[in-house]
């Protein structure tokens, strides 16, 4: 059995969005900006990667897709996805209802979609060890 012990040992706090799994977002939201990615995994043709620093960046009036590093980094961006103004702003974050982050700017601020099952991250054969939601702020 292969195991890619990169999803296991938290290595990275990347993870990549599962591209089948975006499509589907897509469809619905037509993003325009990605402001967390890299030049291997953006996803729409407007993005800013770690050296740009997206959180820094406007995001007013944008259709914005937003999966943010999953570490300590994490609650800066869902901050800025509640504050920024104009447009719709959907963030994929582990489901850690037990954060600080999550009751302060999700909870009762937002439209939460809770993730049946396990996402595959990237190109990994297997699933990530946290489950999944997503989480849509709107004006």
């Amino acid at each position: 059995m292969s195991f890619n012990h990169g999803l296991w040992e938290s290595n990275t706090d990347m993870w990549a969005t599962p591209q089948g799994f975006y499509d589907d977002l897509n469809k619905e939201f037509n993003f325009t900006l990605d402001p967390c990615a890299t030049h291997q995994n953006a996803k729409c043709d407007r993005y800013y990667t770690k050296e740009d620093d997206g959180l820094s960046k406007d995001w007013n009036g944008e259709t914005v897709f937003c999966n943010p590093p999953y570490g300590r980094e994490i609650a800066p961006w869902v901050q800025k996805c509640l504050t920024t103004k104009g447009g719709v702003r959907v963030a994929l974050l582990p489901a850690r209802t037990d954060t600080r982050w999550f009751h302060d700017y999700i909870y009762g601020k937002a439209e939460i979609r809770f993730v049946k099952g396990r996402l595959k991250f990237g190109d990994s054969k297997n699933s990530a060890p946290f489950p999944s939601m997503v989480v849509i702020l709107r004006d």
